[in-house]
């Protein structure tokens, strides 16, 4: 089944860049990190490329390398919505350590910030419990497992409010009609929640959910609740085999396949020519060296990229990708190449001009 038309473009925005040496840069602007001015510029730039969907990573743990320390993904989100008007933001934000009821909240009023631009990526904390205190330290099921039910969590809060729940009767001073508010009165494992939320229902009724599927808990919370499905493979074909079990695994699921999209996760770095690129990477490289990515990567000019997109599509390796800068601010100012054209988004080629010679 080919990927659904037109490949979604998306942008995982970490800090100065995926590699933990690109804050040593002279251009990555590292000294405005923890400010709301560079995550602006960064998402305006990014809009103005043509893409998609702007990931934000989150964690409660320091890096390991690198720049470190970070801000809020959700409110780096909220910070952007005015300035931008077409690209979707899409924060990380782990339900570990998190109620769900805040979470739910928390999206749903980006999802009303950004007139209806908000989705969701559910994370998991593993090593995370002593910086709180609450509950040990859980396995891989475990915390999985609690997502599923804080997934559910979510969602339900969602829908406790009907859409025209507010009635604002000046007459009978009546803002709300109680009678579309609801109890959600979910009881699990892990959460007991009545519910009903403080927040209307969001704009999109339910904001797209995206999960990385990294292995079985986890995919197992993507076929059942995930919009989008991000993956990483070592090679278009790998990719293009896991998106047919992916795909299978919606259908047992009793989901259409057709309605979750599966992003392929590419690592990036663009200059100007191929050895440029080569070049700029190799310093990264001797600054602090980094295992191989594991999944497709691309060191090369933006040109080189559209054909990699283009190999996607023909090749059914994914519905849209999700581009992973090993420098944030050197991708940023090459991506307007790749923005698609209208024919492109059509899936017409360019037409030769008819006077040309050959």
């Amino acid at each position: 089944m080919p990927p659904t038309s037109p490949l979604l473009l998306g942008l995982e925005l970490a800090g100065a860049g995926a590699h933990p040496a690109s804050w040593r840069r002279a251009d990555s602007r590292a000294e405005d990190l923890f400010t709301a001015g560079y995550w602006v510029d960064a998402l305006r730039a990014a809009e103005d490329a043509g893409i998609d969907l702007a990931f934000l990573p989150d964690s409660f743990t320091l890096q390991t390398a690198g720049a470190i320390g970070r801000l809020d993904a959700v409110a780096i989100a909220a910070r952007a919505a005015a300035v931008t008007g077409r690209i979707g933001l899409i924060p990380q934000a782990s339900v570990t350590h998190t109620e769900p009821f805040h979470l739910s909240k928390a999206i749903a009023s980006l999802d009303f910030a950004t007139k209806g631009r908000a989705g969701w990526e559910v994370t998991v904390s593993a090593g995370e419990a002593a910086l709180f205190g609450r509950k040990p330290e859980q396995d891989g099921r475990s915390r999985w497992q609690e997502a599923d039910e804080a997934v559910e969590v979510v969602t339900r809060l969602w829908d406790s409010w009907e859409d025209d729940a507010e009635i604002r009767d000046q007459a009978t001073g009546r803002f709300i009609d109680r009678d579309k508010l609801h109890y959600i009165d979910f009881t699990g494992a892990h959460f007991s929640v009545k519910g009903p939320s403080i927040t209307p229902r969001p704009p999109q009724g339910q904001p797209p959910i995206a999960v990385r599927a990294a292995d079985p808990h986890s995919v197992r919370l993507a076929v059942h609740r995930a919009d989008l499905i991000r993956i990483a493979a070592p090679d278009l074909a790998k990719a293009a085999a896991t998106r047919s079990e992916l795909r299978a695994a919606l259908a047992a699921a009793g989901r259409d396949p057709n309605r979750v999209r599966v992003l392929l996760d590419i690592d990036i770095h663009l200059a100007a020519t191929v050895d440029a690129a080569a070049a700029e990477v190799a310093q990264l490289e001797d600054w602090l060296a980094t295992p191989a990515p594991a999944t497709v990567f691309h060191i090369g000019t933006p040109a080189e990229l559209r054909d990699i997109l283009r190999e996607v599509e023909n090749e059914c390796a994914a519905d849209g990708v999700v581009l992973r800068p090993l420098a944030l601010p050197a991708a940023l100012r090459h991506l307007p190449a790749l923005a698609p054209t209208l024919r492109e988004r059509l899936g017409l080629p360019r037409p030769a001009n008819r006077y040309a010679r050959a």
